[in-house]
């Protein structure tokens, strides 16, 4: 019998690790490398710019994303975001803008205090600027904790010291928008700052007044009642649905009321009267509702409210942007209230022309204070859309003359202090002393500089009257792109282009931070110390 002889195993093939496979084994980045530097940069933008809370960085599955893109970054701790990532990307950014704003001409800001969910107040800061290049810019400065009493004293000492610490010159600051609040008004007549009313507000409140009417209440509570009795029901919701198919109806749901943003009435009442065959039709075969279907009064009524609001939506949508220039249609807004919009007609009910009536009267009204007005002017008169167009006849003097000074005083600006015989000071090399001729001893001096003073008057004023002159810009187009085509021509004229142009028509960049605020400081962010409200709002609105 043969024995058998072992077999030698034959060697394996060895197979080959593909790169990225070496590299995903490779040893982590080191926490001091460009790469793990840019990938945390990148996390800490994430985070403050979507207004994600910071333990999103230790999640488990936003921890996998991690790592399925990059396994060799390892993800900092939520610490490291909160006290070092955070806080240097917020420096870096604060840098930047103060250097960006802390050499500017002119500039406009907005301000309004609110609460977070914690009670806790805030002062908002906002600073709006036209750049060399002519394009409008917002910027967010602050959302500082305000403990203090809410007083005018008080708030005006708060904003100084805001501006101060973005190295702002009060003189520089053309226009201070904000609400009517009887504290923030005397804030800004305590800092002696120019101040114009929210137009926003200021209609809210006019609307408002036009609505106390004892019949008007009566049915816009009904309104609500009816649209309450479908929002916390299901069951209406989808009779409502069915009823709208069946009826060829549009598929909307109905709108409940804001307190605080007339629109959102208007908007109620138009889904009512949109859907009230539906409406009807629901509610009607439920014996306890049918009390809630709006009676033919109510209706008419509600019909008379939506005409004399509907028109005017659109404008407070219009003039709250912060992407055009919008203070210069204040005036040509109120122009056509009073000679269209809120125009009284035969053809509209008796409840319509009394509102429209009540809303312009208001309006006007308040609207009347002398230095309100001259501000008004001046930025219709440096927009070429509109110019003096809407500038009373008995103004339209003054206000030349006003913007005349203003260019003369920015050029004499320019130039820098004079010596009597006309050469500037700044600076200038000592020259050697030179022996005075005995004719030097009677020239005239005074008249010299009277003669170039009104030598430059005339300069500024050919100009100006050149720019009222030319070919006015359609309405639709932007002025800013037109001055910035045109600057050459009007030199002095576009200056003061860039001061008024940049006042917000609205306060409404201080309330977007309150929403800002208010999707930071969320009920599971509660306990967040107002040191860090404020950085993240900064860094929300300017990333």
């Amino acid at each position: 019998m043969k024995s058998k002889v072992p077999q030698t195993p034959r060697p394996t093939a060895q197979i080959q690790t593909t790169i990225s496979a070496t590299m995903h084994r490779a040893t982590p980045y080191s926490p001091t490398s460009q790469r793990h530097a840019e990938i945390t940069n990148s996390i800490a933008i994430y985070l403050a710019k979507a207004m994600a809370p910071i333990n999103t960085v230790g999640n488990d599955a936003f921890k996998q994303m991690i790592k399925a893109l990059d396994k060799k970054y390892e993800i900092p701790s939520r610490n490291y975001f909160s006290k070092v990532a955070l806080p240097a990307l917020y420096k870096q950014r604060r840098e930047q803008k103060q250097k960006e704003i802390s050499a500017l001409p002119f500039y406009a800001t907005t301000t309004d205090l609110w609460s977070s969910r914690t009670m806790e107040p805030y002062l908002s800061l906002t600073i709006h600027y036209i750049d060399e290049d002519f394009e409008i810019k917002n910027r967010c400065l602050q959302t500082s904790f305000f403990p203090e009493d809410h007083t005018g004293e008080a708030i005006a000492q708060g904003l100084a010291e805001a501006l101060a610490s973005w190295d702002l010159q009060e003189e520089r600051l053309v226009c201070i928008t904000t609400d009517n609040g009887a504290n923030v008004v005397k804030a800004a007549a305590l800092n002696e700052w120019r101040r114009l009313q929210c137009f926003g507000h200021r209609l809210h409140l006019a609307i408002e007044n036009a609505m106390k009417l004892q019949k008007i209440e009566r049915a816009v509570g009904v309104c609500k009642k009816l649209v309450s009795s479908f929002s916390y029901s299901w069951r209406r919701k989808r009779e409502l649905a069915q009823a709208q198919k069946e009826l060829k109806l549009p598929e909307h749901g109905l709108k409940t009321e804001c307190p605080t943003r007339w629109g959102s009435r208007q908007a109620m009442i138009a889904r009512v009267l949109e859907q009230h065959r539906a409406i009807s039709q629901v509610l009607s075969s439920d014996r306890k509702a049918r009390t809630l279907i709006p009676t033919w009064q109510d209706t008419e009524i509600l019909e008379s409210i939506n005409q004399a609001l509907q028109p005017l939506v659109e404008f407070t949508d219009a003039l709250s942007s912060e992407k055009y220039v919008s203070i210069s249609f204040v005036k040509p807004v109120l122009h056509l209230f009073s000679t269209s919009i809120l125009k009284t007609s035969d053809d509209a009910s008796t409840l319509t022309n009394t509102i429209k009536t009540k809303i312009l009267t208001y309006l006007e009204e308040k609207y009347q204070d002398p230095e309100t007005q001259e501000l008004l002017d001046l930025a219709s008169a440096v927009d070429p859309r509109f110019k003096l167009r809407y500038v009373n006849e008995d103004r339209i003097a003054p206000i030349q003359a006003r913007l005349i000074s203003e260019m003369v005083a920015s050029a004499s600006t320019e130039m820098g202090p004079t010596d009597p015989c006309g050469g500037t000071t700044d600076d200038a090399p000592s020259a050697p002393k030179t022996r005075k001729t005995l004719g030097s001893f009677f020239k005239d001096t005074g008249a010299t500089t009277s003669s170039s003073l009104h030598q430059q008057q005339q300069t500024v004023a050919s100009e100006l009257q050149a720019y009222l002159q030319c070919a006015s810009l359609d309405s639709e187009d932007d002025p800013l792109n037109w001055w910035k085509e045109h600057q050459k021509l009007y030199p002095r004229v576009s200056k003061l282009a860039k001061k008024y142009l940049c006042i917000p028509a609205t306060s409404s960049p201080s309330e977007r931070m309150f929403s800002t605020g208010g999707n930071i400081v969320t009920c599971l962010r509660a306990s967040l110390k107002p040191e860090h409200v404020d950085r993240l709002v900064f860094l929300a609105k300017n990333l």
